[in-house]
């Protein structure tokens, strides 16, 4: 899937994963926030969780994506939230950007292990920037059961991508870190991260019926409907995991 292609079905979402308004700021609340405490959010999308949580408790941070479309959006965010004069956006390679060593009080990644080619080596990359007593977010999928083999076409992955959810220790070990605290998404926060881009993908195909993407963004939407009723919704699961490096 193209960043465009992304950045059309996402227009209406404000968090580009499966979670809710309401457990992001549960996770906030793990994470025990402080004024000051200094945020870098790796592929950050629109920005949302650097925004809300300064809104909230004070947080300063950086958040890099590739998508001028979704910082666009992101600085917008942070303007409405007047938070703006805490939160720098980068445009650029999240797995590329030159962190400060040691200068992050939290370093998150959602949903986007792909930058490290997977989870282990995301974290990997992640711990750097971390201070000392920082603490490391993972957004990542994890099966609920073992899907039929057709189902790993429609995820974009290898029956090797993705484990169970208690497989995940093994991954986080491996990379050095400790398990403290999970948020999951649910059933409810799938339909609405995944159904909203069908309207959302139609009113646009039905705006732009021109365009050269029309084709392929129709076999897309038909695609994502029955990959996430057939696959996705009983199979994928989704959560943000609070980890601190060990050693």
């Amino acid at each position: 899937m193209s960043l465009r292609f992304h950045e059309i079905a996402e227009s209406s979402h404000r968090i580009l994963n499966p979670f809710s308004e309401a457990k992001l700021a549960l996770l906030g609340e793990l994470c025990r926030l402080r004024p000051g405490a200094r945020i870098l959010d790796l592929a950050c999308g629109k920005g949302e969780l650097l925004a809300s949580w300064s809104a909230r408790w004070g947080t300063r941070g950086t958040g890099v994506d590739l998508s001028e479309v979704f910082l666009a959006a992101a600085r917008e965010r942070a303007a409405e939230l007047r938070v703006a004069d805490r939160i720098e956006f980068v445009r650029g390679d999240a797995a590329a950007y030159g962190a400060e060593p040691g200068g992050f009080d939290l370093v998150s990644c959602l949903g986007a292990t792909w930058i490290g080619d997977g989870l282990v080596g995301t974290l990997e990359l992640m711990k750097p920037a971390l201070a000392p007593d920082g603490l490391l977010l993972v957004g990542e999928p994890f099966l609920h059961a073992e899907p039929p083999a057709e189902a790993y076409a429609d995820f974009g992955a290898t029956p090797e991508t993705f484990t169970t959810l208690p497989g995940l220790l093994p991954r986080f070990e491996e990379a050095g870190c400790e398990l403290l605290e999970m948020v999951l998404a649910d059933a409810d926060s799938w339909d609405r991260y995944e159904a909203a881009q069908w309207r959302t993908l139609s009113d646009w195909l039905r705006a732009n019926p021109d365009d050269p993407d029309t084709p392929a963004l129709r076999r897309y939407v038909a695609e994502r409907r029955h990959g996430h009723l057939a696959y996705r919704r009983p199979y994928l699961g989704w959560g943000v995991f609070v980890l601190r490096p060990t050693g």
